[in-house]
């Protein structure tokens, strides 16, 4: 049922992530690269509800983040994973 949630809607360009002293390309990058890699490794049958909010979790949790420009895809992979993983106790701290 993740075909019901648009990846396209989430993905954000460089105009968007704010300030990063010259990084914002890298960073629009990395935040679209947590998206993608959620929406690859969710299950097929996904609630899309569900899906929509660990997607929405991505820009509340990372946006911020300092270390956002200097992430490898190994880092990316293993927090989505984690996410999925765990995802009940991450959509509870969000409600």
């Amino acid at each position: 049922m993740k075909e019901f949630v648009v990846i396209h809607d989430f993905l954000v360009s460089e105009a968007v992530v704010g300030d990063w002293e010259g990084e914002e390309e890298c960073v629009a990058e990395k935040i679209n690269e947590f998206y993608h890699t959620i929406y690859q490794m969710a299950e097929d049958d996904i609630d899309p509800e569900e899906l929509t909010q660990l997607l929405d979790l991505v820009w509340e949790t990372w946006i911020g983040e300092d270390s956002l420009p200097e992430l490898e895809f190994d880092d990316i992979y293993d927090w989505c994973r984690h996410l999925l993983e765990n995802r009940e106790q991450y959509l509870e701290q969000q409600n």
